[in-house]
């Protein structure tokens, strides 16, 4: 019996890592498959509800509304930011935006301090600088080139990849409560302890992505605005990559708006500078205290430092994806422990030896 479990476990075991191996290729589309149906969840409810007995019906006019409202908005905006990730890269190639200028008009701004701190770290060489700076911009420019390019010859996988994301987002809207219920059953915990497990993990994974997710698209609407509203250029790629950085908690969007301030401050551009300040300040981070308690709750919500340093460890391996499987693991991990510290231990063995040592004794 022991040889049979021990093989059976072990077919489970390298059957599953064969299936991981397998669909590997496709762990993008499926994560966010995942991620669609887990937000999408509750409207795919009110559907139902109000087409009982239909749950193909109400699962497939869910993924026509994830399409027009998500997908299609996404495309164009990537279509978009291309554009103007391209025009901005011909700018730099002709010599109209010299970074290396720029950034020694910056410098003649700054105090005497500040001018012998970048001397020590050897950035005194403003001729070197300036082509250091310009052939750095311009080799980063051509890699991400290189990446467009590539996802231009692979469109077919690019729209395979999302025909596989939305073929699986219907299956999850429509069998996602069976699915869920067999991988409840297979854990090896008692029926309460899966319960808890699998709520708090689903209510936090639902509350970090929804809250990450609709942060980095308010805050990047608002930084974009912003920058437009100033008339400083690239602004589209501005807004785009607060979104991205608002993604990890309390460094977020700075990366993006302080050093823009200090340039615009430093170049004598004040009122601009003052009002990139403030707006940044007051209102584009100020969008994440705000409405991330609003979407997250304070039950559901993960620790700031949890979620940074488990988006930060995810983006170093897994890239983009991991600043969602990141959140995601630091989830299970507290769930995980949740359960484990409430957990009662077993009784001692201890108590069986002292009831059994009287009758020993009585016997005798």
């Amino acid at each position: 019996m022991t040889l049979a479990r021990g093989f059976l476990l072990a077919l489970v075991a390298v059957a599953t890592l064969a299936f991981l191996w397998l669909v590997a290729p496709f762990s993008g589309a499926i994560l966010w498959a995942v991620i669609a149906a887990v937000l999408f969840e509750p409207l795919n409810a009110r559907l139902l509800a109000a087409m009982p007995r239909r749950p193909g019906r109400a699962a497939l006019a869910t993924l026509l509304i994830i399409v027009v409202v998500v997908v299609v908005p996404a495309m164009l905006l990537g279509a978009a930011l291309l554009r103007e990730a391209a025009a901005f890269y011909a700018r730099v190639q002709s010599g109209e935006i010299d970074l290396g200028r720029l950034f020694v008009q910056t410098q003649g701004h700054l105090p005497a301090w500040a001018r012998s701190w970048l001397a020590d770290i050897g950035l005194d060489d403003v001729g070197g600088l300036r082509s250091k700076l310009s052939q750095g911009f311009a080799s980063s420019f051509r890699a991400v080139a290189v990446q467009v390019l590539s996802i231009g010859q692979g469109a077919f996988g690019f729209f395979l990849a999302l025909g596989v994301m939305l073929y699986l987002t219907f299956f999850l809207l429509r069998d996602g409560h069976a699915l869920a219920a067999r991988v409840e059953r297979a854990i090896p915990l008692r029926r309460d302890q899966r319960a808890v497990l699998v709520a708090k993990f689903v209510a936090v994974i639902r509350a970090t992505i929804k809250g990450s997710l609709i942060v980095a698209i308010l805050q990047g609407t608002v930084g974009g605005l912003t920058f437009w509203l100033l008339g400083l250029p690239g602004a589209l790629l501005w807004g785009v990559a607060m979104g991205v950085f608002s993604l990890f908690p309390a460094i977020g969007t700075g990366f993006i708006w302080v050093p823009v301030t200090v340039y615009l401050l430093a170049t004598g551009a004040i009122w601009q500078g003052a009002i990139l300040f403030l707006c940044g300040f007051f209102i584009i981070s100020s969008v994440d205290n705000i409405v991330r308690p609003i979407l997250v709750g304070h039950d559901a919500r993960m620790p700031d430092y949890v979620v940074l340093v488990a988006t930060l460890g995810g983006f170093e391996l897994m890239g983009f994806n991991g600043c969602v499987i990141g959140p995601a693991i630091a989830a299970l991990f507290m769930a995980a422990w949740e359960i484990f510290g409430d957990a009662e231990p077993p009784a001692p063995a201890i108590e069986s030896e002292d009831r059994a040592s009287p009758t020993m004794g009585s016997g005798e």
